[in-house]
């Protein structure tokens, strides 16, 4: 890849900003755990892979920094810390608390012996991350026909995870095999991560892309200029209900009313076995300026104004023609195939 979303070294976590993509290539060194949480909140980073990613690294040099006396304290305030962060991704508590497990195996082995761990962990975290991605675009791949049109929601790139992507994984190990004609890229309003993060990804690594509105979807598929649409997710139900960026299910519907495949690219760790269906996802509520304001700065609807602003919306499993994981692709129904790739528990 051209550009790094994720690193660390023992004394920072540095993120790429995604806030300031496409106009800027700002990177952000963070030594404090606490703000390497609020990050997470203000979406400097954003995507499940990517989120649980950096919680991991942050853990790890939170463990660093403290001292043998208060390290136990402190692991259990900054486990509390990062959870909360953002609760609709499972990948964060997943992360969480795959952190928490090696603290406890290697806890009797001492300060030392336990940081190391962590650090370790943290790596093994995201080098699987990267791996997952890959094995998702192999297998993705094979779904693709020749000369497709494919639609994309939000951003599901090497910016959402720890390298090559979910979604764009599997676009790009298309592209590779030369069965990409073009990609169709919505904006996602309204933070925007469509036309801002996915539009600049796609350009950046030559792959053939055209910016739509949210609203010029179903006109496209209308007139037979979209062949399949595929989206990530931040958390997916053991009955294969996904949750994804506003305006998936449109999207999904959309594709339904066409006949055209609509896929969900995502890891394991994505996958909740302990949630039976979508309406137990918690679904995050963010700030109304997201709404009333371009970018925090240009106000386009009237001051005072009553805002809705829910970051996620839930696709029934019906609407999904399969999901792509690392170890193979998921059909219907969902209850059994998730269950026998090795979907995980939150």
């Amino acid at each position: 890849m051209t550009f790094h979303t994720i690193q660390f070294d023992r004394e920072a976590v540095t993120l790429l900003d995604q806030r300031k993509l496409p106009a800027e290539e700002v990177y952000l060194r963070l030594t404090r755990p606490e703000d390497i949480v609020q990050a997470i909140i203000d979406m400097v980073v954003r995507g499940a892979p990517a989120i649980g990613d950096t919680a991991a690294y942050g853990l790890a040099l939170g463990a660093l920094q403290t001292t043998d006396g208060r390290l136990d304290q402190r692991w259990e305030e900054l486990c509390t810390l990062f959870n909360k962060a953002r609760p609709t991704a499972v990948n964060l508590s997943w992360a969480v608390g795959r952190m928490k497990r090696a603290f406890q195996r290697n806890r009797p082995a001492g300060a030392m012996a336990v940081r190391e761990a962590l650090v370790a962990e943290a790596q093994a975290i995201w080098e699987e991350d990267v791996a997952s991605c890959k094995a998702m675009g192999a297998h993705g791949a094979q779904l693709v026909p020749e000369n497709a049109r494919i639609l994309t929601h939000c951003n599901a790139g090497a910016l959402a995870t720890g390298d090559y992507g979910t979604a764009l994984g599997v676009i790009r190990s298309a592209h590779a095999l030369g069965r990409v004609e073009m990609v169709f890229v919505d904006e996602t309003r309204p933070f925007l991560q469509g036309a801002r993060l996915t539009a600049w990804e796609l350009q950046r690594d030559g792959i053939p892309v055209t910016l739509i509105s949210d609203n010029m979807s179903g006109h496209l598929m209308n007139q037979d200029e979209i062949t399949m649409a595929i989206t990530g997710a931040d958390r997916i139900a053991a009955n294969g209900d996904v949750a994804n960026k506003i305006g998936t299910y449109m999207v999904a519907v959309l594709c339904q009313r066409h006949n055209l495949p609509f896929y969900v690219a995502a890891p394991l760790s994505t996958i909740d076995l302990s949630c039976p269906a979508g309406n137990c996802i918690p679904i995050e509520e963010r700030p109304a300026r997201e709404v009333t304001h371009i970018l925090d700065k240009v106000l386009i609807a009237p001051m005072g104004i009553s805002v809705r602003n829910p970051a996620f919306d839930i696709t029934p499993a019906d609407l999904v023609r399969a999901i792509i994981t690392e170890n193979g692709i998921a059909r219907p129904p969902y209850a059994r195939s998730l269950k026998e790739l090795g979907g995980k528990n939150s």
